[in-house]
C-alpha cells in the first residue's frame, strides 16, 4: 500500500531520492545541467511529499513559493522500478492539495524538453503549457507549466 508522508528538505528519504533524480537528470539534461541545478537547491524548500511502498521510499515531490498565489512544483520523482503506477500522480495531487490548503490558487513548473515522459504526465495531469517563466524564460530546453486550482480542490 502506497503511504505519503508530509515532510520538510531535511528529511532523509527525501535526501536520499533526490540525489537519484540528480543523477538521472545530469544524464538528461547534459551540459545545461549546471545552470539547473542552482534552482533546485534543497535549503528553500520548506513542503515535501516522500511516498513510501511498504515503508520502502519510492518517490517524491515538493513544493515551493514563487509569489503570493504561486506554488512551483519542485523535485518530482518516482523510482524507476516503480514508474507508471500511477504513484507520481498521487504526489502531484497531494502537492497541489496541501498547495491549495495553504491558500495559493495555482501550481507552475518547468521540466526539459528532453523528459518525454515528464511532459505528458503534467499533460495528463490538467497542467497547461505556459511561457517560460523566471530564470527559465530563454532556455531553449525549458518547458513550463501551469495549473490553476478550482475552487472545489479537495
Amino acid at each position: 500500500m502506497i503511504k505519503i508522508v508530509r515532510t520538510n528538505s531535511e528529511d532523509p528519504h527525501f535526501i536520499v531520492l533526490v540525489k537519484k533524480l540528480d543523477i538521472y537528470l545530469a544524464e538528461k539534461d547534459g551540459e545545461e545541467h549546471g545552470f539547473y541545478s542552482q534552482y533546485n537547491k534543497l535549503d528553500s524548500i520548506k513542503y515535501v511529499l516522500v511516498a513510501y511502498n511498504n515503508n520502502k521510499a519510492i518517490g517524491c515531490g515538493a513544493i515551493k513559493e514563487y509569489d503570493p498565489n504561486t506554488m512551483e512544483i519542485k523535485r518530482m520523482y518516482t523510482s524507476e522500478e516503480n514508474r507508471e503506477k500511477g504513484i507520481g500522480s498521487k504526489i502531484l495531487q497531494e502537492l497541489e492539495k496541501w498547495a491549495y490548503e495553504l491558500s495559493f490558487k495555482k501550481c507552475i513548473l518547468e521540466t526539459g524538453k528532453r523528459q518525454i515522459e515528464a511532459i505528458e504526465f503534467y499533460k495528463k495531469n490538467g497542467y497547461r503549457i505556459i511561457p517560460n517563466y523566471g530564470q527559465y524564460y530563454k532556455m531553449e530546453n525549458s518547458m513550463c507549466f501551469c495549473k490553476e486550482f478550482a475552487e472545489s480542490t479537495n
